[in-house]
C-alpha cells in the first residue's frame, strides 16, 4: 500500500477553504473510487485524470485507488481539483517524492492529452492559499500572471502533466507550445474613453450624475427615447475615482470567479455592468445548482450597474435588488452551503414614461391609455423606488437649443472627475474611522448623531407629514445635501443644499430642462 496527499482550494462565494486531496493505492480489483462530496464535474475527474496521465507517458495505478477530498462534509464543485488529484496519485506511486508537495496548492483542469487548462477563480483561490500559510501555488501557465497579483506566495505556471512531473523532480522543463503562453485578455476599460462632453445639452442631468458620482448615490432616469439617458449612464464610471488596492483585489477576485481572465493586471477602474432586460434573476444576483457564482450585481461591485428599460425587466429581477442595495452584499443559499458575494454597486435605472415612450412629452402623441401608463410605471416597485436617491427627468431638446449646444464645447469627464475626487476626499476625511467612505453608504443613525444637521429641516418635516418622504427618504435627502455641500467645498449643508436635495429626490429640480424646451 502507498499513499500521498496534495492540496487544492474549494471556493464558497469569495471565501476559499483548503481541501486536502489524499490518494491511497491498496490491494483489490483495478478501479478508482472518489469520495468527499464531489459534484458531477468533479466525479468525472476519475476518467479525465486517468486518460491525461496515460497520455503523458505515466502509469495509472492498476489496483484499487481511493481518492478522498477532505473535509468530507464540504461540498466540492468544479474541475480545478484535477491537478491536485494527479499530483497525489503520482506521488503515491513514487514518481516524485511526496515531500515536494508540502506547502503547495495545485489548481487546474486537465485535458485528455495532459494539458493544464485555465479555470475560474484563480485569484481568490490563490488569496486563500496565501492566507492559509501556503508558500507555493501551481496554476495553469496562462493564468500565472493573474495568480502573481497576490503577494507573499510563489507562483509557478505549468502547461502539462509532463512539465509538472519535471518541475517536482527538479528537472529541466520540456518546451511549451507557444499558443499555451498566450492568455485571453479582456478589455475592461471600454467606458474609459467615453466623455461627458459628447452628450449634447441635458445640463441638469449631467450635474445630477456628478452629484451621484461624488456621493455614490443611486439614480432613476426617466424620459422619452433618444434624449441621452443611456449615453449619460455609460459615462458615469468615467467620473469615479480609481479603486484602492483593497477594492481592486476584491473586484478582481469577483471577476476572476465569474470567468474573466485578468492576465497580469488588477482591475483598478470601477466596473460597469449593463445586463439586457431579458436577464434572469440568477444571472443578475448570481446562481448555480450546488455552488453559486457571482451575477451582474457582484460584477458591478464598487462600480455601476445600469438597467436600461427597467420596466421591461421581470419584476422579480428588480425586487431582488432590494437587499443588496441596502446591505452591499448578496447571500445565496443552497441546500448544502451559503455563498456570500460583495454587491456594493451604484444603481442607475432608465425608464421611458410609457411603452410607446411618448407620454407627457411636448409635441408628441402617446397611444397608451392611462391604465397602461400607470401599470408600466408600477413595474418598478415602490420599495425599489424608495431606495433611489435621485430622480432625474429628461425631455427632448428644442432645435434652437440643440444648435447652440453643438457650437459650444461641453465640460469634459476629466474636469468633472477632478471635482468628484475632491468631494470624495472631503467625505473620506469627515468619515475617517467610521467604516464608510462615501455619503451614500452612511447610516441614518450616524447622520443624525455624529454629523451636524442642516438648517431648514421644516421642509423635510412637511414632506414627511404629507407622505411624500419615508424615513428612508429623509436619510437619503440628508446624504444628498452633504454631497452637494462637499462639491461646493462647504463644511456644513444649509437651507439651499437641503432644498436642492429635496428637489432631486422628488425629481423636481428647479429649472429642469425648462431652458431647453422654452
Amino acid at each position: 500500500m502507498a499513499s500521498a496527499c496534495a492540496w487544492s482550494v474549494a471556493l464558497v462565494g469569495l471565501e476559499g477553504r483548503i481541501v486536502e486531496v489524499e490518494a491511497d493505492i491498496g490491494s483489490g480489483l483495478p478501479r478508482t473510487v472518489l469520495v468527499g462530496l464531489p459534484d458531477s464535474a468533479l466525479y468525472q475527474a476519475r476518467d479525465r485524470c486517468k486518460a491525461a496521465v496515460s497520455n503523458s507517458e505515466q502509469e495509472w495505478p492498476i489496483s484499487l485507488l481511493t481518492i478522498n477530498l477532505s473535509p468530507a462534509t464540504l461540498p466540492k464543485a468544479g474541475s480545478h481539483y484535477d491537478a491536485a488529484i494527479v499530483a497525489a496519485v503520482l506521488a503515491a506511486q513514487g514518481v516524485f517524492r511526496a515531500e515536494e508537495l508540502r506547502g503547495t496548492v495545485l489548481l487546474g483542469e486537465l485535458g485528455l492529452d495532459g494539458r493544464l487548462r485555465p479555470i475560474r477563480g484563480i485569484l481568490p483561490a490563490t488569496l486563500a492559499a496565501q492566507q492559509a500559510g501556503f508558500t507555493r501555488v501551481i496554476v495553469p501557465l496562462r493564468q500565472a500572471g493573474e495568480a502573481k497579483l497576490v503577494e507573499g506566495i510563489e507562483v509557478f505556471g505549468i502547461a502539462s502533466i509532463t512539465q509538472l512531473v519535471a518541475f517536482l523532480r527538479d528537472l529541466p522543463l520540456p518546451p511549451v507550445d507557444p499558443i499555451e503562453v498566450l492568455g485571453e485578455r479582456v478589455g475592461r476599460h471600454a467606458n474609459r474613453h467615453l466623455d461627458l462632453a459628447d452628450v449634447v445639452g441635458q445640463v441638469e442631468a449631467k450635474w445630477a450624475c456628478e452629484v451621484a458620482a461624488a456621493g455614490r448615490h443611486h439614480m432613476l432616469f426617466h424620459g422619452p427615447p433618444g434624449v441621452g439617458k443611456t449615453m449619460l449612464a455609460e459615462r458615469v464610471p468615467g467620473l469615479l475615482p480609481d479603486l484602492g488596492l483593497h477594492d481592486a483585489l476584491e473586484v478582481s477576485a469577483v471577476h476572476s470567479l465569474a470567468g474573466f481572465n485578468l492576465a497580469d493586471e488588477l482591475i483598478t477602474r470601477p466596473p460597469y455592468s449593463d445586463p439586457h432586460h431579458s436577464a434572469s434573476v440568477a444571472s443578475i444576483v448570481g446562481g448555480g445548482q450546488r455552488m453559486a457564482r457571482p451575477g451582474a450585481i457582484s460584477c458591478a461591485h464598487k462600480g455601476v450597474l445600469f438597467l436600461d428599460e427597467a420596466p421591461e425587466f421581470q419584476p422579480a429581477v428588480i425586487d431582488a435588488l432590494r437587499t443588496p442595495l441596502e446591505s452591499g452584499v448578496i447571500t445565496l443559499g443552497r441546500s448544502e452551503v451559503h455563498a456570500r458575494f460583495p454587491a456594493r454597486f451604484q444603481l442607475i435605472l432608465a425608464a421611458n414614461p410609457c411603452p410607446c415612450g411618448q407620454a407627457a412629452t411636448p409635441a408628441a402623441h402617446c397611444r397608451c391609455s392611462p391604465t397602461v401608463v400607470r401599470r408600466y410605471a408600477e413595474k418598478v416597485s415602490g420599495p425599489v423606488r424608495d431606495r433611489i436617491d435621485i430622480n432625474q427627468a429628461f425631455l427632448p431638446l428644442r432645435k434652437a437649443y440643440l444648435k447652440k449646444a453643438t457650437l459650444q464645447r461641453a465640460e469634459s469627464s476629466a474636469a468633472v472627475a477632478e471635482r468628484v475626487l475632491e468631494a470624495r476626499n472631503r467625505q473620506r476625511q469627515r468619515l475617517a474611522g467610521s467604516g464608510w467612505q462615501t455619503n451614500g453608504e452612511v447610516s441614518g443613525t450616524y447622520l443624525r448623531r455624529h454629523l451636524p444637521l442642516p438648517d431648514g429641516l421644516q421642509a423635510v418635516d412637511e414632506a414627511v407629514d404629507r407622505g411624500r418622504l419615508s424615513a428612508r427618504g429623509v436619510d437619503k435627502v440628508l446624504r444628498l445635501a452633504w454631497t452637494i455641500c462637499d462639491l461646493a467645498g462647504r463644511d456644513k449643508p444649509g437651507r439651499d443644499e437641503l432644498a436642492i436635495a429635496l428637489a432631486m429626490r422628488r425629481g423636481e429640480l428647479p429649472g429642469t430642462v425648462r431652458s431647453e424646451v422654452g
